[in-house]
């Protein structure tokens, strides 16, 4: 075998190496499809102590868990067993309405375990995903300004305060929704603020202002890192 062969050779078997590598990750990387069954969503506790919240009691945390959120569990539960039954010969109206619920409700179930979950923190702003909303935004002062902004114009009413991540676009994007129903496309949520009136009035009543301070003291940033990396994967 000549040089030229035997350097052919070498360049041959790193490429082999390479592709097998890339596709040994392919593999890894991609989870399988896991489809959940109709009607089998379970509610997940909460991932603290709802007695050692700053300034959000425990009576409300929990009544906001299982009343609302297991709620929602229990109605998508219903919406889904009756889509399972729908056929060509269902009236239009009614697979329109079940897909509408259905879509409130997943909504709902998906956006209060990601307001859980990023709750029983210290508020302390950290990691990676605070360096990129102070560059996005131009500030830690701002994107907090913005957000605070969004959520007092849906207090009093309803709605969800989202940081997503968009898929399109590859930057942060704040969300203000009046419902469960409306979301960013192809966003990732990362920081989620429920600005329904059962998450704060038992505490605070009209006072959301009071309840938006509380949540900030008790945001745990390790979290919202961690969904800022998935997202970025």
């Amino acid at each position: 075998m000549n040089r030229r062969q035997v350097i052919g050779s070498i360049a041959g078997a790193v490429a082999a190496t390479t592709v097998a590598t890339r596709m040994s990750h392919a593999k890894t990387d991609k989870p399988a499809l896991v489809p959940v069954a109709a009607g089998a969503h379970k509610a997940v506790p909460l991932p603290f102590d709802p007695a050692k919240l700053t300034g959000l009691s425990e009576k409300m945390l929990t009544s906001h868990h299982d009343n609302n959120y297991a709620g929602a569990i229990k109605n998508l539960n219903a919406v889904e067993l009756k889509l399972d039954k729908v056929t060509k010969d269902t009236p239009g109206f009614e697979v329109a309405a079940l897909r509408e619920r259905e879509l409130t409700y997943a909504n709902s179930v998906y956006l209060h375990e990601h307001y859980f979950e990023n709750l029983g923190g210290d508020g302390k702003q950290a990691g990676e995903l605070a360096k990129a909303l102070a560059t996005q935004f131009g500030s830690a002062a701002r994107w907090e300004e913005l957000v605070r902004a969004t959520a007092m114009s849906l207090g009093g009413g309803s709605g969800w305060v989202v940081i997503a991540h968009s898929a399109l676009t590859n930057d942060l994007r704040i969300v203000g929704a009046g419902g469960h129903a409306q979301a960013l496309a192809a966003g990732t949520p990362l920081f989620v603020l429920d600005m329904f009136e059962h998450a704060y009035a038992l505490d605070f009543g009209a006072a959301h202002a009071k309840y938006i301070d509380a949540f900030f003291a008790n945001l745990k940033w390790d979290v919202l890192d961690k969904r800022w990396q998935a997202a970025r994967r």
